[in-house]
Formats: structure tokens, sequence, C-alpha cells
């Protein structure tokens, strides 16, 4: 039974980690409804790691070539690089500071306030800045400036129910990127700052893995899952917003948020 709600989990993550629905508010109220114990909250952010691998996976020879390219002193693979550094840092500085405080944190009633909270965010955004279809990711014009502001709205998805993805997506938008841009400069972005996440609590609490239900093969389980979830998810995305505005987040986000006040507080 705890593989079965590990592979669920797993589902879960992989599915919101890079929809503007904030994957990690979902897992917490995801585990209080089934009472899966994650008491040092190990698993709800090590099988992240199963969803970034699907960024890797899905961006493989874009990441290769633009590797190749920083080392050949290509201006266009430096910029790009410096600002996914420049965009990951308050995030991972903040994170890495507050990280036992924020635990303290992760309730689903906070999770609800900030699931309806971030849907109005999303509305207000599609109200001055509305879709223009048919947009092209275009990566190498994001300027320092964009970076750094797309780096500070990330930083708020510290709180759970924000979403990471969310906050980074409309920092991008709000910068002045099209809306296929700031999105896959947010899929980039998860490498690194979840990427980190998980291996400082891996170090942090890898002792405290008797604390999650099924140990070591819930974490798998739930992380292989949430890498195959995560893939389809990523290229759906994309091509949504391409088209789309945010409305059927925002609304998804304000159903679930008063569903999770009605139900858990």
């Amino acid at each position: 039974m705890d593989i079965l709600q590990a592979i669920l989990l797993g589902f879960i993550e992989g599915l919101t980690e890079f929809l503007p629905v904030s994957s990690t508010g979902h897992l917490i109220v995801a585990e209080e409804y089934i009472k899966f114990k994650d008491t040092a909250r190990i698993f709800t952010i090590v099988i992240q790691l199963g969803a970034i691998s699907a960024v890797i996976w899905h961006y493989r020879a874009d990441l290769s070539q633009k590797a190749m390219d920083f080392f050949r002193g290509k201006s266009y693979a430096k910029r790009f690089w410096l600002n996914l550094f420049i965009a990951t840092l308050p995030g991972g500085i903040l994170g890495l500071l507050l990280s036992t405080s924020l635990e303290e944190y992760a309730q689903p009633v906070l999770v609800a306030t900030m699931l309806i909270l971030g849907a109005f965010v999303l509305l207000w955004v599609d109200k001055i800045r509305p879709v223009q279809k048919n947009q092209k990711i275009e990566l190498e014009k994001i300027q320092t400036k964009q970076a750094v502001f797309i780096g500070l709205a990330q930083a708020a998805a510290l709180f759970p129910g924000v979403s990471r993805s969310g906050a980074s997506i409309v920092g991008g938008v709000l910068s002045g990127l099209n809306r296929v841009s700031a999105t896959a400069f947010s899929f980039y972005l998860a490498i690194p700052i979840l990427a980190v996440a998980g291996a400082f609590k891996l170090l942090s609490s890898g002792g405290d893995v008797s604390t999650v239900d099924g140990g070591w093969g819930s974490i798998i389980a739930g992380s292989i899952t949430s890498f195959i979830v995560a893939l389809i998810a990523i290229s759906w995305l994309l091509k949504y917003v391409s088209n789309h505005g945010f409305k059927i987040f925002a609304i998804y986000r304000i159903v679930l948020g008063i569903v999770i006040l009605i139900t858990l507080v």
C-alpha cells in the first residue's frame, strides 16, 4: 500500500510540477488526505528530482548544445547560463536559509490560501498581458534585469501553494517575455533550484528516510512516476500556453482552495 500511495503522489508531482498550480501544495494536501507519513518532508522534495530529470531529457539536445557553445565562447550561450544562474540565486539562497522555518508553514490552510490568492494573480496577468498566439521561444533575448525579476518572483514560491512554475512564468511575462519563452525558461529554472533543494534535503535529512512510509522504495517509485508524467506535462503545457491564457488554472486553484478549506481545515 505504501508503494501504491507513493506512485499516486509521484503522479501528482509529475502532473503539477510545471503547471501553475503548486506541486508542493498538492503533495502536502494529498499526503494529508491519504495519511501518507512524510514527517521530515523528504519524500515531497526528493521526488521532484524525477520531474527535473524529465526537463533534462526533454531539453537534452538543447542543453548539450548550449553547454558546448558556452565553452566555445559564444555570447548567446554565456548570456543564457548567466541569466539562469542569476534567476536561481534568490530562491536558492532564501530556500537554504529558511528551509527549516518554512516547513513549519507547510499546512493545508496556507496551501489553500495561497492557491486562491495565486489564482487572482493569474487572472490579473491575463488581463494586463493578453494572449498573443503562435509565439516562439526566444530565450536568447532575455536580459539580465528580466532574469533578476524572474528570480525574485520564483522566490515567492517558497511558500507552499504559490507554485514555483507559476511564479516564475508570471515573473517572466510581467518582465516582458512572451508566454512561451517565460514557460520554457521556467522549465530550465527547475533544474538548478529543485536539484539543490533535493540534494540539500537528502544530505541534511538522509537519516530520516525512515520517517517516510515505505522508505527508499516509496521515494524511488514516486520519482520514477513523476519523471514519466512530467515528461508528458511539459510538452502539453508548452503547446497550451502558446494559444491560451491562465484562466483554466486560476479556476482550478480557486475550486481546489475552497475544497481544501472545507474538508481539511
